[in-house]
């Protein structure tokens, strides 16, 4: 299959474009300053903006599958909007593959995403959701909940703002995730591209553990042979903080933030068995740092 990846040299598209080769498919990366460097050798780049419509139209062209990974962190405050990239460029990116007629359109959500989402990612994720479900495509959609690897922000988010042996987390941590690793990810995708039986459905993807942010760097630290005991602040106090800076641009952080984390990232129905895995078969967060 000739398979177009949006966002293709980011974290998990580069992950996701090997895994498509290493299948043999053609496949492209769509990006906005695509990185060829990162990418296997059989994977060709274009250079696009998915808010600009006219800039990504001819990438979707001779096209059977696209899987739109194009995102913004919502970890970080960002100078463009969740609304621009997420919202309008799914948009855009579902009028291209219509108007090429391709086969397959694999959408990369999050779990916790709604129209009337409480913060502007999962708002704006909800949004593109929804553009999907309403398209005449056979599509297929991702919801999966915080994804670990190389290349990722999981854990250099969570040792940016932890120390080893003593750190102060609000509420001492306690938001679960249920992280899954990136190469788990991207072979589930890679099926949801290939077969038939996936079309038109949602999947809820999480790891092999329901864990705190605590037990996230308990882990990273374990790992390194460094104990950690986590202080708990109050979340008012947190959000207070956070609520302050919202306004200075050289903070990444604000309001959004805060309210992220307060969010249940864990799944409420693991939907791997979809994909014929179960949790045994999943890498474990303390696995990967380990080999790290």
């Amino acid at each position: 299959m000739d398979v177009l990846v949006t966002g293709g040299d980011g974290f998990v598209g580069r992950h996701l474009c090997a895994e498509l080769v290493d299948r043999g498919h053609d496949v492209e990366s769509l990006s906005r300053t695509p990185d060829p460097s990162v990418l296997p050798a059989e994977v060709t780049t274009a250079s696009g903006d998915v808010r600009e419509f006219s800039s990504i139209e001819g990438a979707f062209e001779g096209t059977d599958a696209v899987v739109h990974l194009v995102a913004l962190s919502p970890l970080y405050q960002h100078r463009i909007s969740q609304e621009e990239v997420h919202a309008e460029g799914t948009e855009n990116a579902v009028e291209a593959a219509d108007a090429h007629g391709v086969e397959r359109f694999v959408q990369m959500s999050s779990i916790g995403t709604h129209p009337d989402g409480r913060t502007s990612y999962t708002h704006a994720k909800g949004i593109a959701e929804w553009t999907v479900y309403q398209s005449d495509l056979d599509w297929v959609v991702f919801r999966p909940s915080m994804i670990f690897g190389d290349g990722g922000e999981l854990i250099p988010f969570t040792e940016r703002f932890t120390t080893p042996y003593v750190t102060a987390l609000p509420e001492g941590g306690r938001p679960p995730m249920q992280p899954i690793w990136v190469g788990d990810v991207v072979s589930m995708l890679a099926e949801g591209v290939e077969d038939d039986a996936h079309v038109r459905s949602t999947y809820e993807l999480g790891g092999p553990e329901v864990l705190t942010v605590a037990d996230v760097a308990r882990k990273i630290y374990r790992a390194r042979g460094q104990s950690l005991r986590v202080l708990p602040v109050p979340m008012a106090l947190a959000t207070l903080g956070l609520t302050l800076v919202d306004p200075l641009s050289v903070v990444p952080f604000g309001r959004d933030q805060a309210r992220q984390m307060k969010m249940n990232l864990a799944v409420e129905g693991n939907d791997i068995g979809a994909f014929g895995r179960e949790a045994a078969d999943l890498r474990t967060l303390g696995a990967y740092v380990r080999s790290n």
